[in-house]
């Protein structure tokens, strides 16, 4: 029992350590799927940003765009319009310096006076034109610097879209690869609980087996005084039955010893 007993114990601190060396296992096998998983949820969850910052941005660029495509409409109007402006006062000029010469060379007041007339009105009108192609190349100026901020806004918007189009491969490829690692040591982790529980199992037999022993060593212990006290209560017993034979056997003699 004692041989047992110590074979037990052994048994069951040996088998207390490799469950912990099973746990420790299994803990490691688990900490590996939830860090490949949060990997693979990050990367996902990139994806998924990126995707909508560039549909956001395409969205923004189609804006900018119409922007652009206004601006420019306008900016090509106002320039026909100075153009036409600056071709009628080319026009003016020309009446003016004719105008000119027929004042000049007036034969009369009244052709003169008519003539002054017309001078007046043509320069009237040149001025009005001046004052009307000033306006419209200003206006041209701001829309033009407009075109050309929008220009950039729009450029920008390309060059984030390039560069987070970059970087969707290397996320989905990280994603990929931490959905495989994850995968694999779900196996692993599937396989180190199995070999945990198996230990457990075997830790959970031996140790009831220890107990069971130590409670049948225990009772044996308790049945051994009580033996010892039986016994030490028969044996004076026999002393005493011996003491009341030994008289009887030298009555007996006595008696016989007068019959010789």
């Amino acid at each position: 029992m004692i041989q047992s007993l110590a074979s037990l114990e052994k048994l069951v601190i040996q088998l207390r350590q490799k469950k912990q060396e099973a746990t420790k296992l299994r803990k490691k096998a688990e900490d590996q799927v939830k860090a490949f998983r949060a990997t693979e949820k990050r990367s996902s969850s990139g994806l998924q940003s990126i995707d909508k910052k560039i549909e956001s941005e395409k969205e923004e660029s189609t804006d900018v765009s119409t922007v652009l495509t206004r601006k420019n409409s306008q900016l090509e109007s106002i320039g026909r319009l100075i153009a036409a402006a600056e071709q009628r006062l080319g026009q003016e000029k020309e009446a003016i310096e004719q105008t000119e010469q027929e004042i000049e060379f007036a034969e009369n007041p009244l052709e003169k006076q008519n003539a002054e007339a017309r001078l007046r009105s043509l320069n009237d009108h040149v001025n009005e034109l001046n004052e009307e192609i000033k306006s419209r190349q200003k206006t041209a100026k701001k829309i033009s610097g407009d075109v050309t901020s929008f220009s950039d806004i729009q450029s920008k918007i390309v060059t984030k879209i390039q560069n987070q189009t970059k970087t969707k491969p290397s996320l989905r490829e990280a994603k990929i690869e931490s959905r495989k690692s994850a995968q694999k040591f779900l196996k692993e982790l599937e396989r180190r609980t199995k070999a945990e529980e198996s230990v457990q199992k075997s830790l959970d037999n031996a140790y009831s087996k220890l107990k069971e022993l130590l409670a049948k060593k225990k009772t044996a212990a308790k049945k051994k005084p009580a033996k010892k006290k039986t016994a030490a209560k028969k044996k004076p017993a026999k002393k005493k039955t011996a003491a009341k034979k030994k008289p009887a056997k030298k009555k007996t003699a006595a008696k016989k010893k007068p019959a010789k």
